[in-house]
């Protein structure tokens, strides 16, 4: 029975990579999400397929997440095969990086933004990998973002996302290192972009859903063939047969949810 962890469950992305594995009566899947009762939808899953278990562990509480690996290590016999982390800081979205009031404000997102993207991450592998180590197949995949690629951000000429592109780009290089650090031991790595995903759709506020679609216009101006944003389904679907498919010798890459290192949309 192949065993999944996913950090960051509860909505969007995370919560649609639940709702595939678990789909497949034979996965196990564990949920972690920061608080349970934001999740209504995910415990509706638990209650049809019996091979769902909700945790609470926020990536950036090392106590929480800790416990967690406990809970996997006692429903698996201290195996894992695959821990997937969706979990992510993402906010002021809209502000460049010359629109902070004040060195302090910059700061402080940065900083926040590296805490969960990066340290977060990197402390919720280094938790799991005693279980990984149990498991014979040895796969982990971080999400990350198209925008964290050099050219991509250069050629769309978008300012904003700050704390949240340069905390991905670091969470890439970290998980590079750790992919090169492990290898020997044939774990497989990737950071992974999701493409354009409308995960959000009908629940973003009137001024989000504007830069929204400024966005996918402006996309447009450099890629005439884009057809628009993609589901969390297709984006899901996509991204688990990159993951699936992945080797050692390909370890440590960011790639899209088509498996290249270009083709962001």
């Amino acid at each position: 029975m192949p065993s999944y962890v996913v950090a960051g469950a509860a909505r969007g992305l995370g919560f649609e990579f639940v709702n595939q594995l678990s789909s497949q009566s034979d996965n196990k899947v564990f949920a972690l999400i920061r608080n349970k009762a934001t999740t209504s939808t995910l415990y509706d899953i638990q209650e049809a397929r019996k091979n769902v278990v909700i945790l609470e562990a926020d990536i950036t509480d090392s106590v929480a997440v800790k416990e967690a690996a406990n809970a996997v290590e006692s429903a698996t016999g201290r195996t894992l095969d695959y821990l997937i982390i969706v979990a992510a800081l993402a906010t002021n979205m809209n502000k460049p990086i010359l629109a902070f009031d004040s060195n302090e404000e910059l700061d402080e997102d940065l900083l926040e933004h590296f805490r969960t993207n990066v340290l977060g991450v990197v402390h919720t592998i280094k938790t799991f990998l005693p279980l990984l180590r149990g498991g014979p197949t040895k796969k982990v995949a971080v999400l990350s973002t198209g925008n964290a690629d050099l050219d991509a951000t250069l050629t769309m000429a978008n300012p904003g996302r700050v704390g949240y592109v340069i905390s991905k780009a670091a969470m890439n290089m970290a998980v590079a290192k750790l992919a090169l650090a492990l290898k020997p031991e044939g774990f497989v790595f990737v950071s992974i972009s999701p493409g354009m995903v409308d995960s959000k759709a009908g629940r973003r506020s009137p001024q989000d859903e504007a830069v929204f679609q400024k966005t996918a216009e402006r996309i447009k101006l450099f890629l005439p063939d884009f057809k628009g944003p993609i589901t969390a389904m297709q984006s899901v679907d996509m991204m688990l047969e990159v993951i699936h498919r992945w080797t050692v010798e390909e370890t440590g890459q960011f790639v899209s949810h088509y498996g290249n290192n270009k083709q962001w949309l």
